[in-house]
């Protein structure tokens, strides 16, 4: 029988801990104190990131994000190297019921090494910021990136990138109600327009169900646009939403393209509490199609 599926979870590695340690730039952590270019600094819980307690609330297959707003992506390559080693490296550590997103460099990508870190048994695809691709043109860039985890047969997770130019006054959800929001709709409208001609295979998820951008599809029609048919390969993930937001996108999208992530431990789990079948679809059926790409 298949598993329940938690497509999007954060949890840093020690190694990583050490790493952001070691900077005095932002991304850097001093003690647990979080710095972020444009962000107040931010106090992170250590048990959030403490590996046994975290596999005890589990039951399922779990997979790791790393925290594309931190920037490490589209950092210098002498800066990104180091963290994304110790991010990547955290596969060779992990029990049996967890599994890594990989994590580019988008500066002066390494393809050929970012297909051999795609080969990790423990690696389940590639995350990229929403950042990346809010354009047809940089969706367009990006496309030799993301090429490497279509001919690995692997999905693609877009997640939020930095929020940066943030005031210091705003209440701590300001970013994920705005800025994140804002990425994942432009991010989608970019693949809407260009992705499938630049990648033809690729399965690809957008985190917090893209932003609601295909809620937007009436307005989209109105000044020119046409959603047109659903993309089998396109998928959308369910984070920080609820029986509303959820019922609203299967009514547009259909049920298929919907899988579960959580964002623990930045929010928790939700059922939906739409009926037995549609609650199978989510959390098990369609993580393993976009996963595998084989029968739900």
């Amino acid at each position: 029988m298949k598993r329940q599926v938690d497509v999007h979870q954060h949890l840093w590695p020690p190694a990583l801990v050490e790493e952001l340690r070691r900077r005095r730039q932002p991304p850097y952590l001093d003690g647990w104190v979080l710095h972020l270019d444009g962000e107040p600094p931010y106090s992170v819980d250590p048990a959030d990131h403490d590996l046994t307690r975290r596999a005890a609330q589990e039951d399922g297959l779990v997979l790791l994000s790393l925290s594309s707003p931190l920037g490490i992506e589209s950092l210098a390559p002498a800066e990104a190297h180091g963290l994304l080693d110790a991010w990547h490296g955290f596969a060779e550590h992990l029990p049996a019921d967890y599994g890594l997103w990989a994590a580019p460099a988008l500066v002066e990508p390494d393809l050929d090494g970012l297909a051999k870190t795609l080969a990790h048994d423990r690696i389940h695809g590639l995350q990229v910021p929403a950042t990346a691709l809010t354009t047809p043109s940089a969706l367009e860039a990006l496309a030799p990136v993301l090429d490497i985890a279509q001919q690995a047969d692997l999905p693609v997770l877009v997640h939020p990138g930095p929020a940066a130019g943030q005031a210091s006054d705003l209440p701590v959800w300001w970013p994920a109600l705005t800025s994140y929001v804002a990425q994942q709709s432009a991010a989608w409208h970019s693949w809407h327009v260009a992705g499938r001609s630049l990648l033809p295979t690729l399965r690809i998820a957008f985190v917090a169900l893209a932003g609601l951008a295909p809620l937007h599809h009436e307005r989209l029609a109105q000044r020119g646009g046409s959603l047109g048919a659903v993309d089998r390969h396109v998928y959308y993930e369910t984070s920080s939403y609820g029986t509303q937001a959820i019922d609203a996108m299967s009514r547009v999208v259909g049920v298929d393209p919907l899988v579960n992530g959580s964002d623990r431990p930045y929010a928790e789990p939700t059922d939906p509490g739409l009926g037995e079948a549609l609650g199978r679809a989510i959390f098990v059926a369609n993580p393993h199609h976009l996963l595998t790409g084989g029968d739900r």
